[in-house]
């Protein structure tokens, strides 16, 4: 992943705890703001004139979050444990598209999600659909120009790299590249984790296999194709993979986020659950992204919704994904000050090169190509 700006130890110690008023520099030169309309922590009065009236909100809205993705559950446990803030999941299995719906469709209400957390793409589509408030966490300078709006309506999180996951016990040989996903010995057992036109890691997926086969970030038709081969010659099943349909024997190989795939092991492992889940990081389409938080314009708990950012940003909350072999956007700047949890790092798989990443316009002009073209090339 790129390489964030040194952020210094004086940062970091502010992100660890919430800070009094006046401590850190988060002292306001304004007159504070309401949260609803606060730009940051210290617009909003300080970290402890947020922390006041978050918790007196006393809950956060959250949809999509399921507990076993990068690490939800413990991100989830630390806020709540923190600030004594009720953390609600509606829909815990869904996707970005329905965080997006949901923003619509609940706006001005109680139940509208107060944060999202969504593909980039998605982000993009809810910023420029006014969905989304301007905020800048403390360490918002320090993540990567690429990695966040320059408005401030989203900030990437965390990422990884799309893999193939597999079960040996039910695959005699697992396959490490989308080439080997042809052969017919993988018949009736390749998924997605989702639809690609709903669901960002089936949509990175899609990209992958572009650039596995003569794709690239401005042609993901291959892709598109690519799943169309598989779904014809029965290799491809149009099941969403889970943990609960890996454990079933019916998705016994995924493609998916590597944290993904590496976090089911451990889990099966855990459980005792009859699966060696192995993870192959495919190096002829290697394909790395992150996934982007924001904060709802018409959020109904908005100093929550910004405490809650402030937490996912900050070195607990970034340690926290990390945990679960997501890589934090901060990686590099907390590996510089010293807060990385260099143990959970060095448990990342190693990957080849320097990822690379489209453009915004490249990323827009795939998707609108997948949600046309992919009903029609890959039968359900």
């Amino acid at each position: 992943m790129p390489a964030p700006r040194l952020r210094t130890a004086f940062v970091a110690a502010c992100l660890v705890l919430a800070a009094p008023l006046g401590a850190c520099g988060d002292k306001p030169s304004t007159a504070p703001r309401a949260p609803a309309v606060a730009t940051s922590a210290a617009n909003a009065g300080g970290m402890a004139a947020l922390t006041t009236a978050a918790k007196k909100e006393g809950s956060l809205n959250t949809v999509a979050l399921p507990r076993d993705w990068a690490n939800y559950g413990a991100v989830i446990d630390g806020f709540e444990k923190k600030y004594g803030i009720k953390v609600i999941v509606e829909d815990p299995e869904g996707t970005s598209q329905d965080e997006i719906n949901a923003l619509k469709e609940h706006r001005g209400g109680g139940r509208a999600p107060d944060v999202i957390d969504v593909g980039g793409s998605f982000a993009r589509s809810a910023a420029r659909q006014d969905l989304l408030a301007p905020y800048e966490v403390a360490a918002y300078d320090e993540i990567p120009r690429e990695q966040k709006d320059d408005r401030a309506r989203w900030s990437n999180n965390y990422g990884g790299y799309i893999s193939i996951g597999c079960d040996a016990k039910r695959v005699k040989t697992c396959p490490a590249t989308f080439a080997d996903l042809r052969k017919p010995e993988y018949k009736g057992k390749v998924a997605l984790n989702g639809n690609p036109t709903e669901s960002n890691s089936a949509f990175a997926a899609v990209y992958a296999a572009a650039l596995a086969n003569g794709g690239s970030f401005d042609d993901v038709q291959p892709g598109i194709d690519f799943f169309a081969e598989l779904s014809k010659n029965g290799n491809f099943i149009p099941v969403e993979s889970t943990p609960a349909t890996i454990a079933k024997g019916q998705t016994p190989i995924s493609i998916d986020w590597d944290f993904l795939n590496l976090g089911y092991a451990d889990e099966f492992r855990e459980n005792g659950t009859d699966v060696d889940w192995r993870t192959a990081i495919p190096f002829d389409g290697s394909f790395a992204q992150y996934y982007a938080n924001g904060v709802n314009k018409d959020a109904p708990h908005p100093a929550a919704a910004r405490l809650w950012q402030e937490y996912v940003f900050s070195p607990e909350g970034q340690n926290l994904r990390l945990g679960a072999y997501a890589r934090p956007v901060l990686m590099d700047a907390m590996e510089k000050d010293g807060t990385l949890d260099k143990a959970a790092a060095e448990k990342l798989p190693t990957v080849e090169g320097t990822p690379t990443f489209p453009t915004e316009a490249q990323t827009e002009k795939a998707r609108e190509t997948v949600d046309r073209g992919w009903a029609a090339a890959v039968s359900s």
